[in-house]
């Protein structure tokens, strides 16, 4: 299982921080700007799950590897930033690559440990969203797993699957690979169809307290 979690984390290293450095060029940041949006965005997820197992080292200090990984996507970003001329669809396509990728690592991480179900789960939408969350923070945006944008939800839904198939005893293959691509195309999905969470505020303005 180490070998596959290890594939899956260097590929998802890599969209994440194409996804990084995308959002990085829109900010207008220099190199050195876009490579550090690049690198927090692909290692914040795994850092924060890595930091919270007892005895696990955090993942790319442990295996240097995935920063060349990182690199390799933040240059591949500012190389080919003019064929990656429509912006929206490119960031939501390594992004929602990244997010299917790290959330099955995270899952697969914390069944490695024999944590519960539950704990697997929540590692899952760690290491799949928080990445993105700390990107959007360095960039001064209120990240999107805060809005009505359904984000960290299938990041949820995904884990939740994986662990589905995991306890069914599924093989190896159908067991990653069916999260991994809902993941994928509900993320699609719900962006395309501008599908949101509900308000919890009225007229989408935040309440005052005294309304209380």
């Amino acid at each position: 299982m180490e070998e596959i979690i290890y594939y899956i984390g260097v590929i998802g290293s890599f969209a994440l921080a194409i996804s990084g450095a995308l959002v990085g060029m829109n900010k207008k940041l220099d190199p050195f700007g876009v490579i550090i949006v690049a690198f927090v965005t692909a290692v914040g997820g795994g850092t924060l799950r890595d930091t919270l197992l007892e005895g696990r080292d955090v993942f790319w200090i442990a295996d240097p590897s995935y920063i060349y990984f990182i690199l390799g996507g933040a240059f591949f970003a500012m190389i080919f930033q003019d064929k990656l001329d429509r912006f929206r669809t490119s960031l939501l396509l390594f992004d929602t690559i990244g997010l299917a990728l790290f959330s099955v690592a995270g899952v697969q991480i914390g069944l490695s440990f024999d944590l519960p179900y539950i704990i697997c789960v929540i590692l899952g939408v760690i290491t799949g969203a928080f990445g993105g969350v700390s990107r959007d923070i360095l960039v001064n945006e209120i990240p999107v797993v805060f809005q009505k944008e359904i984000y960290a939800t299938i990041s949820i839904i995904g884990s939740i699957l994986y662990i589905i198939l995991y306890h069914f005893e599924c093989s190896r293959l159908i067991n990653q690979m069916i999260p991994i691509a809902s993941i994928i195309v509900l993320r699609t999905f719900v962006v395309y169809k501008e599908v949101t969470l509900p308000s919890i505020y009225k007229n989408d303005e935040v309440v005052d307290e005294e309304e209380w």
